[in-house]
């Protein structure tokens, strides 16, 4: 009988671009069949420490959290290069976090992460991502943390930057991107078909890059309004060669976040950087 697993990713337009060589069937899984689930990332972080399912998208906060259960992929990551998630006001707003009421997209986000290493005194109010924008605009936090494609849509909606924590934090660290979310596996999978799955999953990302329109245009129905121009942007900030693999750089970004987390308390132990495979 054929294996069977499931892959859970966010509705966003670069995972889906991401899981095109598989959605397309053109990936040869090796008679594993694969079914995906497509949930918010917040919703995704509290399915994890279920062990819900076997392959799932994670922010790199939550996988702090998970290492135990299981193992980061080798490839997969969406990281911010001198660009991430934005902290946003109304035009007539706030000029700054400290001291002040902002809108987040969840607790294990490495968005909130990131922004408690920019400051930390601040409230916090968790509201669903998509609706953070409108929240901010009708007067009920200060400011709102953008990920997906606010970051690109806020301007347009009347709201000012007041930081962009990729910007910040490539500042920070010397040029080092931000990482926001990684793939992981379920470690009692075991290794063989750890090996297995991990690699249709890199071949699925491959084909997608070696397909790119056609992907975009699979991934545009994923992105909740944003048009092709756009859509294209988003894929090309979130897909590249640092998701197809890690190397020095990412690692060296990943290794850095989970050491200044640990150190500032924000985490509750160091987390080894160590790839399934």
């Amino acid at each position: 009988m054929p294996q069977r697993i499931t892959v859970a990713h966010s509705p966003d337009s670069d995972d889906a671009f991401m899981f095109y060589g598989l959605a397309s069937g053109s990936v040869d899984t090796g008679g594993i069949e694969v079914d995906q689930v497509l949930s918010d990332i917040e919703t995704l972080n509290q399915a994890a420490f279920e062990g819900k399912y076997e392959v799932t998208a994670v922010s790199f906060h939550a996988y702090a959290h998970l290492a135990h259960k299981y193992a980061l992929l080798p490839h997969g990551a969406s990281m911010g290069d001198n660009y991430g998630p934005i902290v946003v006001a109304r035009e007539d707003g706030v000029r700054e976090v400290k001291g002040r009421k902002i809108a987040i997209p969840g607790l294990l986000t490495t968005a909130y992460l990131a922004l408690q290493l920019y400051e930390k005194d601040f409230e916090h109010v968790v509201v669903p991502f998509d609706q953070i924008e409108d929240f901010v605009l009708a007067g009920r936090a200060d400011a709102g943390l953008l990920i997906h494609e606010g970051q690109l849509t806020y301007g347009d909606n009347g709201l000012r930057k007041i930081v962009d924590l990729g910007e910040w934090w490539a500042e920070r660290t010397g040029g080092l991107p931000l990482p926001l979310g990684g793939n992981i596996i379920r470690r009692d999978l075991g290794p063989e078909m750890i090996r297995k799955v991990s690699k249709l999953l890199h071949d699925s990302i491959a084909y997608a890059l070696a397909h790119r329109k056609d992907a975009v245009d699979y991934a545009q129905q994923f992105g909740r309004g944003l048009d092709k121009e756009k859509t294209d942007r988003f894929v090309g900030m979130y897909v590249n060669d640092l998701t197809l693999g890690y190397g020095e750089r990412g690692r060296a970004a990943v290794e850095r976040l989970m050491t200044e987390a640990f150190e500032r308390g924000l985490i509750p132990h160091p987390v080894p950087v160590q790839f399934a495979g």
